[in-house]
């Protein structure tokens, strides 16, 4: 197969996966948001019912970055597709400040439409717990909804403000792994949701998200 002929067949594959059509198993499938923030919607973290009257989410000149303006502003931003098992890759970093602010965000996996049910991986430079890699949220655990805290390693493996940080999280049936910076932080063993939206927080700082992308898992034979 020629070089020209991979680049179209990859390029037809991602906007299948855009369009709603499911891509082939182990595929990298690019989700950064196109013009608008087409593919995402956002969402109002409860207990706020409606969103800001300021977008605190665009693209960069080149498109390849996104930027959170989250000053003031508190909400997730999720893809507009349920996915299952696989790795959710991102790539994120916070707009250095003065002094030692608690830097705070999120990445979100299998999350309900309107953000009741949440499981968020933790983005921040903070003091107390959930730090960075830590799992938490709102899950459901048979049937009914329930807070949740998983800690890792995570706070040790990541960089300092202004750097860049890589996230892979990969589900797996009930099993939910955080590795941060290519190394394992933290490891969930009891998820009962299957299925959902993957997403990114603003809270309250600047912070910027790249290589946005999800490769489903391979089907067991």
């Amino acid at each position: 197969m020629s070089i020209q002929l991979r680049g179209i067949l990859a390029g037809l594959l991602v906007a299948l996966s855009v369009a709603g059509v499911d891509a082939a198993d182990g595929d990298w499938i690019d989700l950064m948001p196109g013009p608008n923030l087409k593919g995402w919607q956002r969402v109002p973290i409860a207990p706020d019912v409606k969103l800001t009257a300021r977008n605190a989410w665009k693209l960069d000149e080149t498109g390849k970055v996104l930027l959170c303006d989250g000053v003031d502003v508190k909400e997730m931003l999720l893809h507009d597709k349920d996915l299952g098992n696989g790795t959710f890759h991102v790539e994120w970093r916070f707009r250095k400040l003065k002094g030692t602010p608690d830097y705070n965000s999120g990445v979100y996996l299998r999350t309900s439409p309107d953000g009741m049910i949440w499981h968020q991986v933790q983005v921040a430079h903070v003091p107390k717990p959930p730090h960075a890699g830590d799992l938490f949220g709102v899950t459901q655990v048979n049937g009914k909804a329930d807070k949740f805290l998983v800690k890792g390693r995570g706070v040790s493996l990541i960089k300092p403000p202004g750097e860049w940080n890589v996230y892979d999280i990969t589900c797996d049936g009930p099993k939910v792994t955080v590795n941060v910076n290519g190394k394992l932080a933290t490891t969930w063993n009891e998820c009962q949701v299957r299925k959902g939206r993957v997403g990114l927080q603003a809270e309250f700082y600047f912070i910027e998200f790249k290589n946005i992308k999800f490769q489903a898992a391979r089907r067991r034979e």
